[in-house]
């Protein structure tokens, strides 16, 4: 008798979900480096352009609960998307999703291991072995972020459960953090809360409205990464519940630091600071060893992000490729450890190749910015399609029962526009912005380059996946069942 393939171990709870979604969102990362980059957008309407933001993410997280319930898959949108709208929008759901994690990565990577050999520097460590450990060195910084998410695909390779447990215990450690010097800043900040930080319609300018919600929307990116663990949730419906806590438990984090900095600093120096706004906030409260503790939640956060970014996308290309859509070594599952071992390496391996082009090519570093800067739109783009998907899919309530029909159709298609339209009159900004095509992050017709590339990309896959796999996705629309033996490959 044929013995059946190793599977996934249903080994997950609420508390799981949580914080794989959390770590995904990584709230002191984006509080920390992020909150520069708004303010430059929206000046002191941080925390009203993240408000605004939340209400379609909220319709977005609506429709993903929904079609979780109706169809429990780790691809989410990927075949969501593919039943509903059809398996070419499907396939690119999945796959600006896939890229846009990858990027992240390799990015995140060197950011990674900026961090940690501040953090060194700070511990008077500045050399070891004869080696100068400067963190405004980009190929120190990379070695040093590669090491640390070769350790993280590790512990997701043994187990995504311990996975989890690790990521809680670093988060619990960064709002500890987080939680303590905002809400000193709180107290002691220099300057008054306005209401007008809560007034969207002080943002006057429609480009600055557009950047800074797409920006926002960046800011709550990750969320989803409860659902892609679905199949390894005891419960189906865990996988909502910890998507739902996690993303309001980033609204509140949001709110509360976006409040506090601005308590404690002017608008230049949040616009001075940028990216360093977290540690400058810790030098400016308190003395060392304290000071280096937001340092400290920061490097946990980055760490937590990527162990966080690897864990979905292994198993999105894993539910991809048991379709055919993806290769069949996206499939296999670990028989010891009940994880896709070989996709998960394979996926840290694609990210650590990114990095260390981008050293070698200093255009493709400035890709990868570009990327990060403008990644916000394949999420808006991503997120738009699969709330698209849920209202269509159960538009049949409209008719049937009105009250159910307002929390999955109206809402996640109210959301799902809203999100495709403001990504559609930022890609127009984009194009005004600039004169001339230029290899530079600022460049608006460069910054539209990097995410259209990846779309057309995505088309060119997808074309390869029906007519040389000849992948039965593209026939039915639907993906390969979770508990259903994927069909043998008819194209080697």
């Amino acid at each position: 008798m044929r013995s059946e393939p190793p599977g996934l171990r249903r080994s997950l709870g609420v508390v799981d979900g949580i914080a794989i979604a959390a770590s995904s969102t990584a709230a002191t990362t984006s509080i920390g480096i992020g909150m520069g980059s708004l303010a430059a957008t929206v000046g002191l309407q941080a925390p009203a352009i993240l408000l605004v933001a939340f209400v379609p993410i909220l319709g977005i997280a609506t429709a993903y609960a929904r079609l979780n319930r109706h169809e429990p898959n780790m691809g989410s949108g990927y075949v969501w998307v593919g039943r509903s709208l059809g398996p070419w929008l499907g396939f690119l759901t999945g796959w600006v999703t896939l890229v846009g994690t990858l990027v992240f990565m390799a990015y995140t990577s060197a950011v990674t291991g900026s961090v940690f050999l501040q953090f060194a520097n700070k511990a008077h460590l500045h050399t070891v072995l004869g080696l100068d450990l400067d963190p405004n060195s980009t190929a120190l910084s990379t070695v040093v972020g590669l090491l640390v998410l070769t350790a993280v695909t590790v512990t997701a390779v043994t187990g995504v459960r311990k996975a989890t447990r690790l990521q809680t215990w670093l988060l619990v450690f960064e709002y500890a953090v987080l939680l303590g010097f905002c809400g000193w800043s709180l107290i002691t900040g220099s300057h008054a809360f306005q209401w007008s930080w809560l007034n969207p319609f002080d943002i006057h300018d429609g480009t600055a409205f557009a950047q800074g919600l797409v920006l926002a929307v960046f800011f709550f990116w990750g969320w989803d990464a409860a659902f892609s663990v679905t199949e390894e949730t005891k419960n189906v419906r865990d996988a909502g519940r910890g998507g739902f806590i996690a993303l309001f438990t980033m609204l509140a984090l949001f709110l509360y630091g976006s409040v506090a900095f601005q308590r404690e600093m002017s608008l230049p120096e949040l616009l001075e600071q940028g990216p360093q706004a977290l540690t400058y906030l810790g030098a400016k409260l308190a003395d060392e060893p304290w000071a280096s503790l937001p340092l400290l939640a920061l490097l946990f956060s980055a760490v937590a992000s990527l162990q966080a970014s690897v864990i979905p996308t292994a198993r999105g290309l894993l539910a991809m490729g048991r379709d055919r859509t993806m290769g069949q070594v996206w499939t296999r599952v670990s028989p010891r450890y009940g994880s896709p071992a070989v996709g998960t390496v394979l996926v840290m391996s694609i990210a650590a190749a990114v990095s260390v082009l981008a050293l070698a090519i200093p255009r493709l570093n400035e890709m990868i910015l570009a990327a990060v800067n403008s990644i916000g739109l394949t999420v808006a783009l991503y997120y738009g399609l699969t709330a698209l998907a849920c209202a269509v899919r159960f538009r049949p309530l409209l008719r049937t029962a009105p009250h159910e029909a307002l929390r999955a159709v109206i809402a996640p298609g109210l959301s799902g526009l809203a999100l495709l339209g403001i990504g559609a009159y930022l890609a127009k900004s984009y194009v005004t912005m600039s004169d001339d095509f230029e290899l530079s992050p600022d460049n608006g017709w460069f910054m539209l380059s990097v995410p259209a590339a990846i779309v057309v990309s995505g088309l060119v896959m997808a074309a390869i996946a029906k007519y040389r796999r000849r992948s039965p996705y593209f026939a039915t629309g639907r993906g390969t069942d979770a508990a259903a033996p994927a069909p043998a490959p008819e194209v080697p």
